[in-house]
């Protein structure tokens, strides 16, 4: 069977029209909301920092609305169904701990950069000033292809489902989608993606709640989850799920679950820790608000693959009896389910054609927000890790723009060829995600150590990322070798094999960090005057005024311990007697606009963030899921009631966070944008622009 058999009920031209019509629109749209902000607030987006950084301005509602955006990928919609529809009830809250909990912990590295980076573009410009070119090598070839990777996790997934749905030829998909986004995000730079990530949010909030009300309440086949619970036991019954205690869908002891859960642990940690785009989101908000920021973003994203896969996912095993869905009276093929067509295929059992309009028209806007902070993401390596690194240091502000411009271009097609080569060898969605740690799983646990732990020596960065990718893909394709008699793309991309590589990948990457580190304690050093000055800037300390620092690593441990502290390190003897004339500093090695966050903020900030992840790792990462999983409990129809009611709950909760709270804390910068388009309508583009730009300085 086909992966589009049964479930083709558009037609492609309303693929293209969503792809190439509603892509267009949101290009229109962001092109209006540059002018805005270009005229109206005192940020323009022809100046590298606001382009690649939104000027570090950014509030908390904005910052959670595009972490739950940018988290929010074709993945989060399909393969939470997927699992959901696998393993049963346990797939939806297993996807929401484990992506959860990567985005609460990112919080500390979003405080330490505050802290102790405040000057930084990209994570491995960190590296590269505590550990020197070969590491900033190593972490740029990790973040470029876990930026790839994820790419692929969403363009990939989104095509092959906009195929599935409407019949749209699967290779133009993949090179459309990547090229529209880049297009709106070439126009307005990182805060354009802020306000399209809000907008997509609003648009995918509506969406899930259509079919949330549609299932729990107004249709005819389910309408209540009394009715729910009674058509899940009828598919234990029919369709029981191997490894599942007594094959039911209502139970949390699922063997197979918990080794998912595990593969998605160790991903989570790499698509997060290493992927720019979370980096990018810490740059940009205010220091004061980025713990807030990430923690109510992690609690606000955690509903939508709890809420949308627990009525989606197990919907999909509901309906299959019934008439209405689209593979009747056969369940989905093993390989229509790997491409993430169990929601879908509800979409479509629920609503018909409309309901796979708009699970169509969901799937694009999560696809196209994720990817739209993948594609700044990558413009921002490529720009300030690779140019303004080794090509050219002195680059002006107005030359970084464009070369940012020219890497969104470059990246969109390498990613839409990259797609197109792995759709040609029958790769889908849930291969990428769950193969993901291995090849990048290594780097994620040492990224972390760099910024967290001061004692990280220059060795063990270096070499911890290659050794665990080296002992991650020995031991994955052992096991498949092994387990399933051959290594291919099916049996490498099994859940069992998947899971030997990925925790060998992640834990060896920690275990030789940790290890070398006190073998080889030597940290990276070096007597550059533009080395030290690059440091200093990224560190948030100015330079001397009358001598320049020759010790870096004397540099970076001083920033560590305090941030109170201005780094300063005396001139070398040499240094004094041969040339008493400071060097003078490259514009690109100014002086920094951004000092270290207030230490005492810092103190409280990570008090928080520890206490969050504390608290969230017992109660929902240990507690609920093994207390469920241990006692071998079967959900009752009431408590399957009540579960069905908090996840919806969540959903609305979530929806307050990244649709509510930005407009209200926004609301001064958009009275005074208003009032200066008002302004030039009376008269004529006169003084309102420059009346908005007063009044919104001090508001955006």
């Amino acid at each position: 069977m086909s992966t589009t058999s049964g479930l083709q009920v558009l037609s492609p031209g309303v693929g293209y029209a969503i792809v190439i019509g509603i892509g267009g629109f949101f290009a229109a749209l962001m092109l209006g909301i540059t002018y805005l902000q270009n005229r109206y607030t005192a940020y323009s987006t022809g100046q590298s920092e606001e382009f690649n950084t939104a000027s570090r301005s950014v509030k908390p509602g904005l910052i959670a609305a595009g972490i739950v955006s940018s988290w929010t990928w074709s993945a989060t919609l399909l393969t939470s169904s997927t699992f959901a529809y696998s393993y049963g009830i346990c797939g939806p809250m297993w996807y929401g701990a484990m992506g959860t909990f990567q985005i609460l912990l990112f919080s500390l590295i979003a405080i330490k950069i505050k802290a102790n980076a405040p000057g930084a573009h990209t994570f491995p410009e960190i590296v590269m000033a505590r550990h020197g070119k070969i590491a900033h090598a190593t972490y740029l070839f990790n973040g470029l292809a876990t930026n790839m990777l994820v790419g692929a996790c969403l363009v990939l997934g989104g095509s092959q489902v906009v195929a599935a749905l409407s019949g749209m030829n699967v290779y133009a998909a993949c090179f459309l989608i990547p090229l529209v986004v880049a297009a709106y995000v070439i126009a307005g730079g990182l805060r354009s993606t802020f306000i399209a990530d809000y907008t997509h949010t609003v648009i995918l909030f509506i969406a899930i709640f259509v079919f949330g009300f549609t299932i729990y309440a107004t249709s005819d086949v389910v309408g209540s989850p009394s009715r729910f619970y009674d058509l899940l036991m009828e598919a234990s019954e029919k369709m029981p799920i191997a490894k599942n205690y007594e094959g039911s869908y209502l139970t949390f002891k699922s063997v197979n679950g918990l080794v998912f859960a595990i593969d998605l642990l160790v991903a989570g940690f790499s698509t997060v820790w290493l992927d720019q785009a979370y980096w990018q989101r810490a740059i940009a908000s205010r220091p004061e608000t980025s713990i807030k920021a990430y923690l109510l973003g992690g609690i606000a994203w955690y509903g939508i693959p709890y809420g949308f896969a627990t009525a989606m996912g197990l919907g999909c095993a509901a309906l299959t009896s019934s008439p209405t869905f689209p593979t009747y009276p056969n369940p989905l093929s093993e390989a229509q389910n790997g491409a993430g067509l169990s929601s879908p295929a509800t979409a479509i059992a629920l609503l018909g054609k409309s309901g796979a309009a708009l699970m169509l028209l969901l799937l694009f806007m999560a696809v196209t927000s994720s990817t739209s902070a993948e594609l700044i993401a990558v413009s921002s390596l490529l720009t300030f890790d690779i140019y303004k690194t080794y090509i050219n240091p002195s680059a002006t502000s107005k030359r970084l723009v464009k070369i940012s411009h020219y890497s969104i271009i470059l990246y969109a097609v390498v990613l839409a060829v990259f797609c197109c080569i792995l759709n040609a060898v029958n790769v889908n969605l849930t291969w990428l995600l769950t193969v993901l740690g291995v090849i990048v799983g290594g780097a994620s646990i040492p990224v972390g150590m760099v910024l967290l732990w001061p004692r990280m020596s220059t060795i063990a960065a270096i070499t911890a990322p290659w050794i665990g990718l080296a002992f991650g893909l020995t031991a994955w394709f052992v096991t498949t070798s092994k387990r399933s008699g051959a290594v291919t793309v099916a049996t490498s991309g099994d859940a069992t094999n998947a899971v030997a590589g990925n925790i060998t990948s992640w834990g060896t990457g920690a275990l030789i960090a940790t290890l070398l580190t006190f073998l080889f304690p030597k940290k990276h050093s070096t007597t550059d005057p533009d080395s030290v000055a690059r440091t200093n800037k990224i560190n948030g300390i100015a330079p001397p005024s009358e001598s320049t620092p020759t010790n870096l690593a004397d540099a970076i441990t001083s920033s560590s311990s305090s941030t109170k502290e201005k780094l300063s390190t005396p001139p070398s003897p040499s240094a004094s007697t041969n040339d008493p004339t400071p060097t003078p500093l490259p514009p690109s090695l100014s002086p920094p606009q951004f000092p270290p966050m207030d230490p005492l903020l810092v103190r409280r900030g990570e008090t928080l963030a520890l206490t969050a992840n504390l608290i969230f790792l017992v109660v929902a990462i240990l507690l609920v899921p093994f207390s469920l999983f241990g006692t071998q409990y079967i959900f009752s129809r009431g408590f399957f009631t009540g579960w069905v009611v908090v996840s919806f709950l969540w959903v609305w909760c979530s929806m307050v966070i990244c649709v509510v709270w930005p407009v209200v804390e926004s609301r001064g910068a958009l009275w005074g944008i208003g009032r200066g388009v008002w302004r030039d309508l009376r008269t004529g583009g006169g003084k309102g622009g420059k009346e908005g730009k007063e009044e919104g300085r001090a508001e955006v």
